[in-house]
């Protein structure tokens, strides 16, 4: 654990901050508040009530995610087929020996977390669990393929911190997995994410902040192929994308990242897109935050 430092965040939960991506897992406003609010309540869990579903947890990392996940669907009896991909045991194991983490959840988490652990498996009545350790781009090829998801979750580290999970590529093979209706959700906004899913054919939406300001205005994305337009109204938690946020995917920071062999390092993606950038005619960031009076 040298490499990972826990983090109290302001709601209570702890996070862990990476040394080596010099990045935190969570949000300081709160590890257990960017759960919900980017992860849970988009999700929409009540349609699953009393039904079955498919998720796909992308870098599980402290297992914030789909302990809430867990916890929420062991309470409306809903039956699911769960996968998850992680290339550090480590957070995991640090999880299970936090009290203040364990206390959060329904005891039949931390039993599900402990088989994890210990065997990458987990099965009961309701629930089929299976973790695959390693690169997500390579592990995402043992998923069998006549599996589609209902939800995905993507919640890697930043595209500019880990842009091995987030290039055309891996974000690929990732929507060929998803449902017609599945909904694909990250914390996310970035342009070259919302581009390349929305080259894709998928909808792009803007998670809804609490708090609207020139600098916050998006809590996260969600990708749908088929929505309809009942539970885009009637929903509270996520909304078309603003005239701002259409005209930042016209912006060299939609540029994608790139990774034809999937098993390129950070360094060679990030330079490949440099590159791409500073050959491109689009217009740049700056030029779009000064226009919608952005001071970042």
């Amino acid at each position: 654990m040298s490499e990972l430092k826990e983090v109290l965040t302001k709601d209570g939960s702890f996070t862990l901050r990476s040394l080596v991506f010099q990045e935190n897992f969570h949000s300081l406003e709160g590890a257990l508040k960017e759960t919900e609010i980017k992860f849970i309540n988009p999700s929409n869990l009540k349609r699953f009530t009393d039904k079955s579903l498919n998720v796909l947890d992308i870098c599980f990392g402290l297992g914030y995610n789909s302990a809430s996940l867990f916890n929420n669907l062991i309470r409306q009896n809903s039956f699911m087929n769960w996968y998850a991909l992680e290339i550090d045991k480590k957070p995991l194991k640090y999880s299970l020996g936090n009290k203040s983490f364990q206390k959060l959840w329904h005891p039949k988490v931390s039993k599900i977390f402990k088989e994890l652990s210990k065997n990458s498996k987990y099965k009961d009545q309701s629930f089929v669990c299976d973790i695959l350790w390693g690169d997500a781009r390579e592990k995402i090829k043992n998923i069998p393929a006549n599996i589609k998801f209902d939800l995905i979750y993507l919640d890697g580290f930043s595209p500019q911190k880990c842009p091995q999970v987030w290039s055309v590529e891996f974000l690929a093979k990732v929507t060929q997995k998803l449902n017609p209706q599945g909904y694909l959700i990250t914390y996310s906004c970035s342009a070259a994410i919302r581009r390349t899913l929305k080259d894709f054919g998928l909808n792009i939406f803007n998670i809804k902040p609490n708090l609207v300001s020139k600098n916050l205005w998006s809590n996260g994305t969600i990708a749908i192929k088929i929505i309809d337009k009942k539970v885009l109204q009637n929903n509270l938690y996520f909304k078309n994308l603003s005239s701002m946020e259409e005209e930042h995917l016209l912006t060299k920071a939609s540029i994608p990242y790139r990774d034809p062999t999937l098993s390129s390092n950070k360094k060679d993606i990030i330079q490949k897109r440099v590159q791409e950038q500073l050959l491109s005619n689009l217009e740049t960031s700056k030029k779009w935050r000064d226009k919608w009076g952005m001071t970042k």
